[in-house]
């Protein structure tokens, strides 16, 4: 099957759309975007937190907690989810994409979580070259979900599913534990029932690469586990400044959302991160949210608290509305005290 290109896409009309709108092209092109080098994040052996020898999971734990505290992000070894399988996974996902635009978005398909683009978009400098499934885990084993040419994909996402919640919840348990007792509440209001995963497609982009991939922005979960290739294209804030993250592929990439900075009282940082296009080759990556139930309250598990207790819900039809009437996300300024 032939692989798609920007022409089999409805991005490059609606950028153009947006475009026509614009006095001049709104590209990343000013002080604020320019990317001022390459960051490698901290590699963590998280053999650590299995080792017999104390001094060995003090040690991976105090490097979890210092990259929260620190960098918002980390990326992880020795993690328990094999190189062969998350190949297999690749290949899966890759072929899931190159199928047509009309096949993802209709038929109940990944229940019917296929999107491209930025719908809200109301300019170029909010909009996103991208198309993902956005797939609550509740719907990963529903068999109506695929069609007789996936046979294999619902296996695949099934064990990735499950390898991803397991590492999730063991991170999450360790953050959690550093801010003391009221932080293991954390595991009874994250679960299967309520965490996604997001399988992401950039294609090639033929216009510039200074149009954003997936537009400025920190995630409104509790942590995000990133599996990405090696073409490269996120970038994260540091110091005030975009730095490229050095792809890899060998390691996976965690980064801590809105709901850990907020219940940790800004203990843990939610850091702002994009994703650059590329005009030569595509690029994947598969991303597992952790999230809580709408109804879950978020409260500082730290005194005196400087953020109100939101619920999940409340925070998401918050930013809903902040993308809706300024072009882009708030978030956690819009709760506090």
């Amino acid at each position: 099957m032939a692989m798609r290109t920007a022409s089999d896409s409805p991005l490059l009309d609606q950028y153009r759309t947006l475009l026509r709108g614009e006095i001049q092209v709104n590209r990343c092109n000013d002080h604020l975007c320019e990317v001022i080098g390459e960051c490698e994040l901290p590699l963590i052996d998280l053999s650590g937190l299995r080792s017999c020898h104390g001094d060995d999971k003090k040690a991976c734990v105090a490097a979890i907690t210092r990259a929260s505290s620190e960098l918002g992000f980390f990326q992880v070894m020795n993690h328990g989810i094999s190189g062969e399988f998350l190949g297999d996974m690749r290949r899966e996902q890759v072929k899931v994409f190159q199928t047509p635009i009309d096949r993802n978005a209709s038929c109940g398909f990944l229940n019917d979580s296929y999107r491209w683009g930025s719908p809200t978009a109301t300019s170029v400098k909010n909009f996103s070259w991208s198309e993902a499934f956005h797939i609550p885990l509740t719907k990963i084993s529903d068999e109506t979900c695929y069609g007789d040419q996936f046979g294999t994909l619902r296996e695949v996402l099934e064990k990735l599913a499950a390898e991803m919640s397991k590492l999730a919840q063991l991170l999450a348990g360790v953050l959690a534990k550093n801010l003391g007792s009221k932080g293991l509440l954390l595991e009874e209001i994250c679960n299967e029932n309520t965490c996604f995963l997001r399988l992401n497609r950039y294609p090639k982009c033929p216009i510039s690469p200074e149009i954003f991939g997936l537009v400025p922005h920190t995630d409104s979960d509790f942590l995000t586990i990133l599996c990405q290739d090696q073409v490269g294209g996120l970038q994260l804030m540091k110091d005030s400044k975009w730095v490229a993250v050095k792809p890899n592929q060998d390691a996976l990439i965690v980064n801590i959302g809105d709901l850990f900075q907020a219940w940790s009282n800004n203990e843990y940082k939610s850091v702002e991160h994009r994703v650059m296009t590329n005009g030569r080759v595509e690029r994947y990556s598969i991303a597992y949210l952790l999230c809580p139930s709408y109804d879950s309250f978020i409260g500082c598990c730290i005194e005196p608290s400087i953020y109100r207790k939101f619920t999940f819900g409340e925070y998401r039809r918050q930013v809903q509305e902040d993308v809706r009437q300024t072009g882009h996300k708030v978030g956690l300024p819009k709760f506090l005290l």
